[in-house]
């Protein structure tokens, strides 16, 4: 009987993620992670941003009984998933601050009730520390409806955290009051010393703890650093670089019938910009949409009319809206598969937030391009902004955690800048090393050094003359240069 009860399970699964989800089959790992959670395991999932962390307990929370409580650090974050959740007509709800009070009341006498529709709820870190809130998840315990707990982003519980928020360090009152209900954790983005204070302050059990680490490795993604000088504008290097991407496209019958048929346009090559300030975001899409791409810029700046139009247009592959041109919150949690580039346009602030940003490119597992503009000037801005960081101690933040926070981001930073000056090792092995993955770390020219060793040299020593020069533009051709157009 319980192999037959197995047997079920695994075909409802299967059903639920072709039904529900839309999706024809499970990426490695994924049911193993999913079927534990199911199983009452407490969870703690390090998967790279394509992995598709989000449906390892959003699938259980459709096919299980009772109610999963998802924390999720920003509203951008929550409402893409809540929104894509309700297309799939799963009853999904979240209170936040731009929640009415009227619409509140609703979704907690629902979750009251006894008998709940909701089948996932997302709220804030900080929503957790009400005392209200925390009496309602007790009643909701009590009527045995309290199915698990799922932590995203779960770095942001740890002092050493790029993304660090002390409301996630009171989220050890799950375990205190709630002993028996399961707790999944995950995120894409943990050291060592991080996920131990994520183990800890959650108090997870380490002899029961099903822990899952999926390599940091993305050989489909071409990671590619590009010298910038400080005196001169980087802007025609990348419109030219976009361009004979796009004409490779047009030039290639094999190519337009497929995209055609996929009912994908040819001149639309989706993609993401990340500037550090609006200003920028602001500029740079105006320059792209008067040299004919159609760009949008994306940042918290804007009307939230204007946002979501943005983000939505972007991810239906809506004519004129090919690339984002973003402040780095965006992307979290946009299931966007076929992104073929991600550009940060400065220094990121963290080696951390690097890595995330850039992993939204090709989740869909084609080859795509992650480039970062690199220039002296831009790390000691970024260094200039830590210096400064240091006497804006938010409110509620001890002195001691925050002066472990600045420690961890300037630790960051100065891994970042080694990995981008670096002339001598391959891109992916430079990120495996940093977060402690000992796995295999295959490359097979997907980088710049691996590609061309010596002319990354060159180019770091004249940058003036290495971005869109024609000796430059000549070795790429004769090389035969990654394309995102890789099949």
């Amino acid at each position: 009987m319980p192999g037959k009860r197995k047997r079920q399970r695994q075909y409802d699964l299967d059903f639920t993620l072709r039904r529900v989800f839309g999706k024809p089959s499970f990426r490695p790992l994924q049911r193993e992670v999913i079927t534990a959670t199911l199983d009452g395991e407490d969870v703690y999932l390090q998967a790279a941003t394509s992995f598709g962390k989000s449906l390892c307990y959003q699938l259980p929370a459709v096919v299980d009984f009772g109610i999963t409580i998802v924390i999720s650090p920003l509203l951008a974050l929550m409402n893409n998933q809540v929104a894509a959740l309700r297309r799939a007509n799963i009853r999904v709800e979240t209170i936040n601050s731009t929640v009415s009070a009227t619409e509140r009341q609703r979704i907690i006498e629902d979750l009251q009730c006894g008998h709940p529709r909701t089948r996932l709820l997302y709220v804030t870190p900080e929503y957790c520390e009400l005392d209200y809130f925390r009496k309602v998840l007790r009643t909701i315990h009590c009527q045995r409806e309290l199915a698990r707990i799922a932590v995203d982003e779960a770095h942001c519980i740890s002092e050493w955290g790029h993304d660090f928020r002390p409301s996630f360090t009171s989220l050890s009152f799950f375990k205190q009051d709630f002993p028996d209900v399961p707790i999944i954790c995950l995120t894409a983005t943990a050291t060592q010393r991080v996920r131990d204070d994520i183990i800890n302050t959650l108090h997870l059990k380490r002899s029961t703890l099903k822990t899952f680490r999926m390599p940091t490795s993305r050989p489909n993604l071409h990671y590619e650093v590009r010298f910038k000088s400080d005196l001169e504008d980087h802007y025609p290097d990348f419109i030219s670089w976009l361009k004979c991407v796009h004409a490779r496209r047009s030039e290639n019958p094999t190519r337009v019938s497929q995209l055609t048929s996929q009912n994908q346009r040819v001149d639309n090559v989706p993609g993401i910009i990340y500037t550090l300030f609006r200003r920028d975001c602001e500029k740079l899409a105006e320059r792209l949409r008067s040299d004919g791409i159609g760009a949008r810029p994306y940042h918290a700046g804007l009307p939230h009319s204007e946002r979501e139009d943005a983000l939505s247009n972007w991810v239906a592959n809506k004519e004129g809206y090919d690339v984002i041109v973003a402040t780095t919150a965006f992307g979290m949690g946009i299931d966007k598969e076929n992104v073929r580039f991600v550009v940060h346009w400065q220094i990121p602030k963290s080696f951390e937030g690097f890595y995330q940003e850039a992993g939204r490119a090709g989740r869909d597992g084609k080859a795509s391009v992650c480039i970062l503009y690199y220039g002296r000037e831009d790390r000691d801005m970024a260094a200039s902004m830590m210096r400064r960081d240091k006497d804006r101690r938010p409110s509620g933040a001890s002195v001691e955690a925050y002066g472990k926070q600045l420690m961890n981001r300037a630790k960051s930073l100065q891994a970042l800048v080694e990995y981008c000056e670096a002339t001598n090792s391959c891109r992916h092995k430079t990120i495996a090393r940093y977060f402690a993955d000992e796995g295999e770390v295959p490359c097979d020219f997907a980088c710049d050094w691996c590609k061309d060793a010596r002319g990354l040299v060159r180019r770091k020593e004249d940058p003036v003359r290495g971005l869109a020069s024609e000796e430059w533009c000549s070795t790429q051709r004769e090389m035969g240069r990654y394309d995102v157009d890789y099949e």
